[in-house]
């Protein structure tokens, strides 16, 4: 494999942007770029945000573009077609990876699959601790967190035990549910062939599911990432879900089209090389 390219996604909150850019600055597998999906941040916030990129210890390309409510999809479909990597990792600019992370995704890579990994989520208190000190978290070891369970500062623990499983992570190919774009992989290849992200898929709610859908649709298989490659989740308020049951309505009846792999406005429209579908 070449380089991995991880698309991280922002919105107005650059000082978890810049804990977020510090724990993939302390990789061991150094061999990736970063581009910043930024959906809309107000210049005041894309201004700090531009800033900690600038002294990141690895490239980094930033993509922005207006706010017009959630559209990550959009961004992100935008930041992959800027990608020079042949692997693609999603993953959240509210996320903090540990030193293994890009290694372990890389280790899981396989021809014809995607690999979704899970999170740690940490309370509001200790997400508010993490960045007033700032707390490197990521780099504590696995007695540190298991106090932290104790105290109810993260919602679990055991995401972080590392298990071969082997064959085990093949066993549920065509499972669709909980693979979320915080920590999500796929071969550049396969995303542009089913057309990257929708962006049908107005305002929060399973946009990632559906690219999820389409990719087993398309025969690409799900391998777990799961005791492997999670990440540390901050806090944050939810977002606003009122397109909700309309988004989970068009996923619905695209998991029962077999045939429906292709985005019907998608990444193909920033890669000029390719035919609009």
């Amino acid at each position: 494999m070449k380089r991995i390219s991880v698309i991280v996604t922002t919105y107005n909150w650059p000082e978890a942007l810049k804990l977020c850019l510090d724990s993939l600055c302390a990789q061991t597998d150094r061999d990736f770029e970063i581009l910043i999906a930024d959906d809309g941040s107000r210049p005041e916030n894309l201004d700090k945000a531009r800033r900690y990129c600038a002294e990141a210890q690895v490239p980094v390309d930033y993509v922005h573009h207006e706010d017009k409510g959630f559209r990550a999809g959009t961004i992100r479909n935008k930041a992959a077609a800027l990608s020079r990597g042949d692997y693609l990792l999603f993953v959240d600019g509210d996320c903090l990876m540990r030193p293994d992370f890009i290694s372990k995704h890389r280790q899981l890579a396989e021809a014809g699959h995607f690999v979704p990994g899970n999170r740690i989520l940490l309370s509001q208190a200790f997400t508010a601790e993490v960045l007033d000190k700032p707390l490197p978290l990521y780099l504590r070891n696995w007695p540190y967190f298991c106090l932290l369970r104790l105290q109810d500062k993260i919602n679990r623990v055991l995401p972080l035990l590392q298990l071969p499983l082997g064959p085990l992570r093949l066993l549920q190919p065509q499972k669709w549910e909980k693979a979320m774009t915080c920590n999500l992989a796929v071969w550049k290849s396969d995303f542009i062939a089913v057309n990257g992200f929708d962006e049908l898929f107005e305002g929060w709610g399973y946009e990632d599911s559906d690219l999820v859908i389409r990719l087993i649709h398309a025969g690409i298989r799900r391998k777990e990432g799961r005791f492997a490659v999670p990440v540390l989740h901050l806090w944050h308020p939810h977002h606003d879900k009122s397109r909700q049951d309309i988004n989970y309505q068009r996923l619905m009846e695209r998991l029962a089209r077999q045939e429906f792999t292709v985005a019907e406005r998608g990444v193909s429209q920033y890669l000029p090389s390719v035919p609009a579908r």
